[in-house]
This record gives C-alpha cells, sequence and structure tokens, in this order.
C-alpha cells in the first residue's frame, strides 16, 4: 500500500489524572506524546499501513519522547527535524464528567512552528496516496509556507489532500484569524473532516448537506463529518449516508476525531482509491468506512490519551470486522 504522510504539530499532552474538574483544579497530569497530525498517523500505522510524519521538535527531552513513541508505534520519522530555535510544544488538558476536553498551549513559540518549506522536498511524496494536515500549524510562521509546499509537492505526486481544521481557538489571537486560516486552506483539500460543532464556523452554514455543497463547489470531493454521541456522515457530490453510534464507556475522548479519520484515511489507502475517485465512491462502500471508523474510535476513548489501536485490537472488540 501506498504511504500516508501527516505534517503540522507534535507536542507533549499532559492529560489529567483527575476527571470531572477544571484544568486550574487539576494537580496530577501523565505525559503523552501528541499532536493531531501525529494521532492520525499513528492510528493509520497501527492498522498496519505505511505512515510517515513531517514535522520538527525541540532539542529537549520531551523532543526525544515524541519521536521515540512515534517510531514505536510504527511511524516514520526521518523527516522529523530538530531544532535548537524552540523548545518543542506543550498542551495541559482537563477533562469533564462527559470526557470533553479544556486547553492550555505552550508554544509561544514551538519547535515545529519553525519548520520552513525549503525542509519539505519532493522524495517525501514518493509513494504518497494521502497527505493530512490539520489547522493548528497554519499560523504565521514558516511552517503555513512549509504546508503550502508539501501540498503542491503531495497533489504534484497525485496523493489525496485531507484537512481536518480541528479548530483550537486558544492557539490564535482572535476566532477571525483562525477562521481565514482554515479558510484560505479548503481549497487545496480534496477531503474535509469537520466535527458537528465545528460545520457553521468554517462553512458558514448551519446545515450538514448545504455545508458540504459549499465545500464542493470549493473543489472538494468528499465531507466526513463526526457527530460525537450522535454518529458521523459522510457526503460526496453523488450521495450520502450516516454512521450510527456506538456506545461505549467513555474515559477521554482525545485523540477520538484523529482515530476515525486516521482509520478512514486507512481504509482508503488499503483500497487504493484515488482523489478522483473519492466522489465516486458508493453509499454501501461509504456506510463500511463509517462502521469501521466508529468501531476504531470507540476503542480510543475507552482510553486515557490518544490511544491507537491496532488492527488486531479491533478485530478482537468486533470480529464481525474480519
Amino acid at each position: 500500500m501506498k504511504k500516508v504522510v501527516a505534517i503540522g504539530e507534535l507536542l507533549i499532552d499532559f492529560v489529567p489524572q483527575q476527571k470531572g474538574c477544571a484544568l486550574d483544579e487539576v494537580t496530577h497530569f501523565e505525559r503523552v506524546a501528541g499532536g493531531a497530525p501525529a494521532n492520525v498517523a499513528t492510528a493509520v500505522a497501527r492498522l498496519g499501513n505505511p505512515a510517515a510524519m513531517i514535522s520538527q521538535v525541540g532539542e529537549d527531552a520531551f523532543g526525544t519522547h515524541i519521536l521515540k513513541v512515534l517510531r514505536a508505534n510504527g511511524v516514520d520519522t526521518q523527516w522529523v527535524f530538530r531544532t535548537g530555535r524552540a523548545n518543542t510544544g506543550l498542551a495541559f488538558v482537563s477533562l469533564d464528567a462527559t470526557g470533553n476536553r479544556e486547553f492550555s498551549f505552550f508554544r509561544n513559540p514551538s519547535a515545529d512552528l519553525f519548520l520552513d518549506q525549503e525542509q519539505v522536498t519532493d522524495t517525501m511524496f514518493a509513494d504518497c496516496a494521502v497527505l493530512h494536515f490539520c489547522s493548528v500549524d497554519l499560523v504565521d510562521w514558516p511552517v503555513k509556507a512549509a504546508h503550502r509546499r508539501a501540498i503542491e509537492l503531495a497533489k504534484q505526486a497525485g496523493a489525496i489532500i485531507s484537512f481536518d481544521p480541528n479548530v483550537r481557538l486558544p492557539l490564535w489571537s482572535s476566532p477571525e484569524a483562525c477562521q481565514a486560516a482554515i479558510r484560505e486552506f479548503l481549497p487545496y483539500a480534496d477531503l474535509v473532516k469537520l466535527s458537528d460543532d465545528e460545520i457553521e464556523f468554517v462553512t458558514g452554514c448551519t446545515d450538514e448537506r448545504e455545508a458540504a455543497q459549499k465545500l464542493f463547489d470549493m473543489g472538494c470531493r468528499l465531507v466526513l463529518i463526526t457527530r460525537g454521541a450522535n454518529g458521523s456522515a459522510v457526503y460526496t457530490p453523488q450521495t450520502q449516508t450516516f454512521g450510527r453510534t456506538i456506545s461505549v464507556p467513555v474515559v477521554d475522548t482525545t485523540g477520538a476525531g484523529d482515530s476515525f479519520i486516521g482509520s478512514f484515511l486507512y481504509q482508503l489507502t488499503r483500497d487504493g482509491v484515488t482523489a478522483d475517485a473519492l466522489a465516486n465512491l458508493n453509499e454501501a462502500q461509504l456506510t463500511a468506512y463509517l462502521e469501521f471508523s466508529a468501531q476504531y474510535a470507540s476503542l480510543t476513548v475507552q482510553h486515557k490519551g490518544a490511544v491507537m489501536a491496532t488492527l488486531a485490537e479491533l478485530e478482537q472488540a468486533y470480529p464481525a470486522q474480519k
């Protein structure tokens, strides 16, 4: 299978050992390697597909830990650079009673922001099926131009461009700045993944189908929407289908969306789906993809932190998936 390449932030999530209290009340945290693009790459690799990460960490112990974790999970880190210009980013998280999160970020600046477009080369996209990115590193630092260069080279290689805005407003000077950056990059995407609470912010539409059509008008070919406890949906210009809710005990929603899109991208690469073929996927195939990804994400939310399952673990939990 061709590989999935993710570009963007690498950081350490400090996940609370207490649940149901505000961030300023948490007294004990557990260190977990994180960053949404890295979670996606890890999900793909854990499921058995080649995956690589393009990013940058500091010359510090946290950067070393992230690299060790990515490699242990099968992610190719040859394009994760190190710099002494800034430290690896940190994020402190609190969880409410339902497992939802509050963030406080320490990255002003962080090492990933100094990733330069000159570090991004065409060799990174040889045998690449998908380039995946998020919005956290679309701020006005060198890393934004690095994203543009990566997208350009990935498109030249025929890869699917996958964009999960993954809105994190505390990292932006204003909601408007975040929104503008996201909307600047939407026309580059073949696949856009949104959570239900991001739809209006990203597209200006309150209705899912209207939002999808707006994205199709920009050139998008497939829109994937996660709705938390209310299931999921996928839209193409030709069809739409909906995924069921899988009821499981929720410990932590960290990485839930990443595991969903990561497992979705795994299925696309497993089946050799190209950018041109995205819009023509039929309802039955899309429904099967949603079911697989819902099952996969259900395993992530039952653990603390963004834990990504292997294919064997998924098949053990849901034997009918074999």
